[in-house]
């Protein structure tokens, strides 16, 4: 009596394993860059919902979202990525992080990441 043999060949498993370790791989770099970003946007936004935020220096808003970003592990934003200006058509002052992460991939390839968020700053006695 004959059997039919049913299932992969060792040669197709590995072809899925490295498939797999290829989206792995990329998940394991991916993954702090994009969580970096959530934890860096969420300190801007608490940062931008006190009370006349509008009013700080850049050295002051710099301050205080060091010490924000330190508490979230965000580490890829300098205070060079940081820019405190008048928002469009007068409405208050506008805070726009911006920034690059790269990370080494494989060998010579690097995964970047570009990251911004815009934000609108509160005036005086404006309530979070």
């Amino acid at each position: 009596m004959v059997r039919k043999q049913q299932g992969i060949t060792l040669m197709s498993f590995v072809m899925v394993l490295v498939v797999v370790g290829f989206f792995a791989l990329m998940a394991m770099k991916l993954f702090p860059m994009y969580s970096e970003f959530h934890n860096m946007k969420a300190a801007v936004d608490a940062y931008a919902a006190e009370s006349g935020s509008a009013n700080k220096t850049v050295a002051q808003a710099w301050a205080d979202l060091d010490r924000r970003f330190n508490i979230a592990y965000v580490e890829s934003v300098e205070r060079e990525n940081i820019k405190i200006e008048r928002a469009a058509q007068g409405r208050g002052m506008q805070m726009t992080v911006s920034y690059e992460v790269r990370k080494p991939l494989l060998f010579n390839l690097d995964v970047v990441g570009k990251f911004e968020h815009v934000v609108d700053l509160n005036g005086p006695g404006a309530g979070g």
